[in-house]
């Protein structure tokens, strides 16, 4: 079986153009056009990537996004047709790990998915076990504990959690980070940094609008505090 993609579009045009690129690739592709269709699809067999569109009908894409996230840390792509900067972080503070607005190209969908799948949980690292005061990261084991509790990350507040431990201190710029945890070799988005660093505060910190671990150094990015 190869690698697996769900598509959740009512504009069946999209969805069809979208399903070619990609089986072109090689992927296996499931396509449904609301979001309820697409978790009674995704709960029994969950895909390797999804991409949802914010507009649907009945549940929305948000919906859909905190759904799986319930379930699942599958890389999630929003897509959106507004240029409401509102949806997007709204899409992201859902669960999504990256965005796209329509119209888009399809090399870019491609590069997007290609990234997602890249992050996978790094096996070896130069800090694979750190612990500071009651945080504790076990790189190659793939899990965090505070307190001793064990963490949930998705994949990407994983990996981003991982390059700040990298080097713990020192400041991380948001074009560092989307570079390194995004696998972006262009100029990308710093909401995407932004929103992921207040989603892992909320499942680390104590008080995420005061944090102890990931903390912003203004005008340059943010820090793992030793």
């Amino acid at each position: 079986m190869g690698t697996s993609i769900l598509i959740v579009e009512d504009d069946e045009r999209i969805r069809t153009a979208v399903r070619m690129v990609l089986e072109e690739e090689g992927y296996q592709v499931y396509e449904t056009e609301s979001g309820e269709a697409a978790l009674d699809v995704f709960t029994p067999d969950p895909s390797d990537v999804v991409l949802v569109d914010i507009m649907l009908p009945g549940i929305d894409g948000f919906e859909v996004c905190r759904r799986i996230r319930r379930i699942s840390d599958v890389p999630i792509i929003m897509v959106t047709a507004r240029s409401d900067s509102h949806d997007v972080v709204a899409g992201l503070e859902a669960g999504a790990d990256d965005y796209l607005r329509k119209p888009f190209d399809p090399k870019e969908l491609s590069a997007r998915i290609r990234a997602l799948l890249r992050r996978a949980r790094p096996s070896e690292t130069a800090h694979s076990h750190i612990l500071i005061d009651q945080l504790e990261l076990i790189a190659d084991e793939g899990s965090v504990r505070v307190a001793g509790e064990e963490v949930h990350l998705t994949h990407t507040e994983f990996r981003l959690l991982v390059e700040l431990a990298s080097n713990p201190g020192r400041v991380f710029s948001r074009e560092d980070l989307l570079a390194t945890v995004w696998d972006y070799d262009y100029l990308g988005d710093g909401r995407l940094v932004d929103v992921h660093v207040r989603r892992l505060r909320t499942k680390i910190e104590t008080d995420a609008a005061n944090p102890r671990y990931v903390v912003t150094v203004r005008g340059m990015g943010y820090k793992l505090q030793p």
